[in-house]
């Protein structure tokens, strides 16, 4: 997966200044994963936004102008992605994409949940036997209309 150049400029800042997303976060007061999807170019800031986050990175204004426009979304190939972690949401999808939409439309009705008006967050859960990742993802329902 290329990464753009924009994104790799931000990351690069990013590390170089040791500021965690979590720290990103407290500083712009929006959640880390929004964030990240604007440094990955898969959301756009306002320009209040941007020029925080790039003087967080320590950026000049020629980057935030950059993350202040509409960006073209859906990075992954269009094939099976290779690393380990974006493959397992695919498998995911693969094994429970079914079942989840069966589920949804039981509960609400024949619709989509909104990938615009949507959440997502994750969270560390400390277990005995080894840490536990949690994704909770939140859409708006959208049911199909008749016309």
């Amino acid at each position: 997966m290329a990464i753009p150049e924009i994104t790799q400029k931000l990351l690069d800042a990013k590390r170089q200044k040791g500021i965690s997303f979590t720290d990103l976060e407290q500083a712009l007061g929006r959640d880390e994963v929004w964030i990240a999807a604007v440094i990955y170019r898969q959301a756009s800031a306002s320009e209040a936004e941007a020029t925080q986050l790039v003087s967080a990175l320590g950026l000049g204004p020629e980057v935030a102008q950059a993350l202040v426009e509409c960006p073209l979304k859906g990075s992954l190939d269009p094939v099976i992605p290779a690393d380990p972690l974006i493959y397992r949401f695919y498998e995911i999808m693969q094994v429970y994409g079914m079942p989840l939409k069966a589920v949804i439309h039981e509960k609400f009705g024949d619709g989509i949940m909104s990938a615009i008006d949507f959440t997502l967050d994750v969270e560390k859960q400390s277990d005995p036997k080894g840490d536990r990742v949690q994704v909770i993802m939140s859409g708006k329902f959208l049911p199909y209309k008749k016309w």
